[in-house]
């Protein structure tokens, strides 16, 4: 923005005498250095030290809307998903637990693992992390002395992995499990499960709230 200078002249009522020629010439000369100063003040580029948060810009957002809107199913939702983009240490953890817990489970049934994740993190009776929800002691089988096993990175179950976890925190499809909070496979009966509700029956998960 450019800064406007206004030149007022003082009025023979309020001055008592009219400004002679070399008196304008040096107010316009001295107005003029102060324009110009405030100009150059006002342009100058100015560096946040913050971190600065950009807007995805809104043909991209649009675009993206489009591509969620024209999938017919999960597995063409996860197919158009772009599988190549690194993972935060929050991601890692939720696509962590849809790997271990379900890859071998149909797209819906890991689908409904990284709700259960997200939903936990978003309840005040367990961490209020993703990370924190995956590692919480004794909750998930496959962490082991608080850690998670390797996974098989250029596996096309990771990659999958990826794009649920994707999907299911931004929340790109609605998953079956709704806000479920426990699971457990069929074959096996925990005594906690008679206390909740069941929420779906997917393959060979119950999901409970």
């Amino acid at each position: 923005m450019i800064a406007a200078t206004s030149l007022t002249f003082a009025s023979a009522e309020t001055s008592g005498a009219f400004a002679q020629d070399s008196d304008v010439e040096s107010i316009l000369a001295e107005n003029a250095g102060n324009a110009e100063a405030a100009v150059s003040e006002e342009t100058m580029p100015v560096f946040v030290a913050e971190e600065v948060v950009q807007q995805v810009p809104e043909e991209a957002a649009e675009e993206l809307q489009t591509e969620i809107a024209s999938a017919a199913s999960l597995h063409e939702l996860v197919a158009k998903t772009d599988k190549g983009f690194s993972l935060s240490e929050e991601m890692q953890c939720l696509a962590g637990a849809v790997y271990f817990e379900s890859r071998g489970e149909p797209l819906d049934g890991q689908l409904a693992v990284a709700q259960v994740v997200i939903n936990r993190a978003e309840s005040a009776r367990f961490p209020s992390s993703y990370c924190g929800v995956v590692y919480q002691r004794a909750q998930f089988s496959f962490v082991k002395n608080g850690s998670m096993p390797r996974i098989r990175t250029g596996s096309n179950a990771w990659k999958r992995a990826k794009a649920i976890a994707r999907i299911a925190h931004e929340g790109q499809w609605d998953s079956e499990a709704g806000d479920s909070l426990y699971f457990h496979a069929k074959y096996v009966r925990p005594s906690w499960s008679r206390k909740k509700v069941a929420r779906a029956t997917i393959n060979t998960h119950i999901f409970y709230r």
